[in-house]
């Protein structure tokens, strides 16, 4: 009998960021390390990251991160986990690790702890082991894990749908998901971002009849913006291309290496000889892939748009198409876009989020690996509260009583004795690490609030050059704004500035002895209260004293 925690340090009551914790006495087990990408206020963030100070503090207890799938949501925190804990164990499938390693080369991180695992084979840690079964989701090699303790199993399922169409890598082993629910599973951790769309997400997640009619009734050349991720959904659009006469164009070389990976190694059938190259692009029945990415969305697209692409240009004749539904966050920028485009004279096609799913599980999915899984308890995760609150309302009508369904936030602690929940008021600290660039250490919340007053107020730069000898003033004070106020045309304005600020630096230098910091306190309190008066902005102030020898 056992003692059993499970909490998240990041995937409850967000999308991404996903990483959960089980502790089977004193043993801990990490399932996946994602991140999720900033929102338009957020300046300067590329991602966040869930704080792993919790992983640094037991690093001698991890026996391992477990990672589902290739995805950011669920491994793209690994980089930075790994420069800071160099020898910490991660397993994952084939097609995971190899997005890994690639992450790892392209940051120049050297790493020697990275286990390739094989779906169905049974990993050992002592009284525990971990038992990988295959999933079918967008992309190769997914997999939910089963831990099995002296109390039943845990079972984590990351994203998932049930599509028997699939096969392979992508297959969905139903037999061993009810040969583990035969087995006693004590908890289940399934996620809940579509716990509101009834149905099965198969069949309302494919595109191969779209893609067809684009392909069809558009005789231009085809530009296609490819969420390289989504392996699945690009075996769709490859087979379609496949059908007609048309050539693929692939822009950029990650995205070729990454097509050319697929292909090579099996996860995409496709016939390589249908590549073109860079002298196709001006064919008239191009199909021409750019890539798409979560963190920085429509780059590619837009630098194309804007004329600053030197091998593409829009024309009257093509079709824009995205292959992937516009999420929320993205909807201004792909509307302004699909503007700019028609001004070109060309038109742009997008899929409808309601009738074009992703590859998570609906009402129907949910219910089905409940019916196989058959736990005795159940934690909704990886989703917004109100999909939580969904999928616990599915448990509770599938017959789970409500108090074996487990809603938390990050950080919360649940606790099982002897296979039986216990009401403990424990809570793991948790935080979010801001990351700006390459750089893997926190921003912080202090240079977000900065960067947020500059973009809305500018900056005010009071400068001024002093004798060292004399205390003198000998220049200055001289101002200089930045996305503050339109310099030319407030000349009288910026003298005020000037005179407030050179009575202030008067008023601090006495006896040859200057107040530097009472001056920089002054010119802020006072010149920041005349500018919110005279403004109502609050502009950033920043005063530079120079001292010379003279």
């Amino acid at each position: 009998m056992s003692k059993i925690k499970i909490f998240s340090l990041g995937g409850l009551n967000e999308n991404g960021k996903n990483m959960y914790v089980v502790d089977v006495d004193n043993d801990l087990f990490i399932f996946d390390a994602g991140l999720k990408y900033a929102n338009e206020k957020m300046l300067g963030v590329d991602y966040i990251i869930p704080d792993f100070t919790f992983l640094k503090e037991n690093i001698k207890r991890i026996k391992g991160i477990f990672v589902t799938h290739g995805h950011n949501k669920s491994m793209g925190a690994i980089p930075d986990i790994i420069k800071e804990l160099k020898d910490i164990p991660i397993y994952s499938l084939k097609f995971t690790c190899d997005v890994i390693r690639r992450r790892l080369n392209d940051q120049g991180i050297e790493f020697n702890n990275l286990h390739e695992i094989d779906a169905y084979k049974k990993i050992d840690f002592g009284k525990c082991s971990i038992f990988p079964v295959r999933l079918t989701h967008s992309i190769p090699d997914n997999v939910g894990y089963v831990l099995n303790t002296p109390d039943g199993a845990i079972v984590y399922t990351g994203n998932y749908v049930f599509d028997s169409s699939m096969s392979g890598s992508y297959e969905t082993d139903i037999g061993k998901l009810a040969y583990v629910g035969k087995q006693k599973v004590l908890c289940l951790l399934s996620e809940s971002e579509y716990a509101d769309k009834q149905g099965y997400t198969v069949p309302n997640n494919r595109i191969s009849d779209k893609v067809n009619e684009i392909l069809e009734h558009n005789e231009g050349r085809v530009i296609i913006t490819v969420f390289s991720a989504h392996i699945s959904r690009l075996q769709e659009l490859l087979t379609e291309i496949e059908q007609t006469q048309r050539r693929v164009v692939i822009m950029g070389k990650m995205l070729q290496e990454l097509i050319n990976y697929v292909i090579d190694n099996g996860y995409v059938t496709f016939n390589k000889e249908r590549i073109g190259s860079l002298n196709n692009v001006e064919d008239k029945d191009a199909v021409i892939l750019i890539s798409n990415e979560n963190e920085k969305p429509f780059v590619n697209l837009e630098r194309i748009v804007n004329g600053y692409d030197k091998y593409i240009k829009i024309l009257p004749t093509d079709t824009v198409f995205y292959l992937d539904p516009v999420s929320t966050t993205n909807e201004m920028m792909a509307v302004r876009l699909s503007d700019e485009i028609a001004k070109k004279g060309a038109k742009t096609i997008s899929l409808d989020p309601k009738k074009h799913l992703l590859n998570h599980a609906s009402i129907e999915d949910i219910m089905l690996m409940l019916n196989l899984m058959k736990p005795k308890y159940y934690m909704p995760v990886m989703a917004e509260y109100r999909h939580m609150v969904a999928n616990a309302d599915i448990a509770y009508d599938m017959g789970i009583p409500k108090e074996n369904i487990i809603l938390k936030l990050n950080g919360e602690v649940v606790t099982f004795e002897n296979g039986k929940l216990v009401e403990e008021p424990e809570k793991v600290k948790i935080n979010d690490i801001l990351i700006d660039g390459n750089s893997s250490k926190d921003i912080g919340e202090l240079v977000l609030k900065d960067r947020e007053l500059l973009s809305e107020n500018g900056i005010v730069i009071v400068c001024a050059t002093l004798s060292k000898k004399t205390k003198a003033i000998l220049a200055g004070p001289e101002i200089i704004t930045r996305g503050f106020i339109y310099v030319k045309e407030n000349a009288e304005f910026i003298d005020q500035i000037k005179d407030i600020s050179l009575k202030i630096i008067n008023s601090n230098i006495s006896n040859s002895y200057v107040d530097f910091n009472k001056i920089k306190t002054d010119i802020r309190d006072v010149l920041g209260k005349f500018l919110f008066e005279e403004t109502e902005c609050k502009p950033m102030i920043i005063t530079i004293i120079n001292e010379i020898e003279k």
